[in-house]
């Protein structure tokens, strides 16, 4: 079994309220979690209007689809040109670690 996390660090664009960021996050994580079926959430600089921080794992038995999948969600963050991709931290762990 082997576990993929990334970290997304993001800088929003011409945002003023946490309620303009909430309107551009949750539909990165929605689309995330539809099209790749991946358990994703915001898990950073919640109080802060133009940074975001989005947390994403994938559970699989295979490495090489575990490093497709992130890499499609990666592309798909950083396609988006809402945000502004400033880090991604990328780990992968199998059972024996």
């Amino acid at each position: 079994m082997y576990v993929g996390t990334l970290s997304f660090d993001l800088l929003l664009g011409d945002v003023h309220s946490l309620k303009e960021k909430r309107s551009l996050v949750r539909p990165i994580v929605a689309e995330l979690q539809r099209k790749y079926a991946v358990s994703v959430a915001e898990t950073g600089h919640q109080n802060l209007h133009r940074r975001a921080e989005i947390g994403l794992a994938v559970v699989s038995g295979d490495t090489g689809h575990l490093s497709d999948v992130l890499d499609r969600c990666e592309r798909l963050v950083a396609g988006r040109p809402e945000v502004e991709l400033l880090c991604v931290r990328r780990r992968l762990h199998s059972d024996e670690d």
